[in-house]
């Protein structure tokens, strides 16, 4: 009796769903992901010297935009989806590969075009971080 209470809540446990795993806040991902050439958005990081094209300070893209920030471009540059037909970002060689972030939960995100898009959490997260850099 006293060996099945013990191996009772082991197989329990076994029937339970294997934990869900930590997804990184916003701030994370930015640190491991764009820190190392943007820096705080506003000066380059440390990276930023050693690349042929001088990162854009992600602080001033509303003003780089004519005054509306840039949020499907912002996302599409991250993960380097086809823009105007052409592709941007990663997959241009313009920036590292991201795949991390289209990883997970999926939303509706409407860009501004009427169009709600299923587009990975964790990038409208991190695009809403480097927005909120312009505060």
């Amino acid at each position: 009796m006293r060996a099945l209470m013990l191996i009772a809540p082991l197989a329990l446990a076994a029937c339970l769903p294997p934990a869900a795993e930590r997804v990184p806040t916003p701030a994370e991902d930015y640190a491991s992901y764009c820190a190392g050439c943007h820096g705080n958005g506003r000066d380059p990081g440390p990276i930023a010297r050693e690349l042929k094209l001088n990162p854009t300070p992600l602080a001033d893209l509303t003003t780089l935009n004519e005054g509306v920030f840039p949020e499907a471009r912002v996302m599409s540059k991250i993960v380097g989806y086809k823009e105007h037909g052409e592709m941007v970002g990663a997959q241009a060689g313009d920036m590292p590969p991201f795949e991390a972030l289209t990883e997970g939960q999926v939303v509706l995100y409407d860009s501004g075009d009427g169009i709600p898009t299923p587009t990975p959490l964790r990038l409208v997260k991190l695009m809403e971080y480097v927005k909120a850099m312009e505060k």
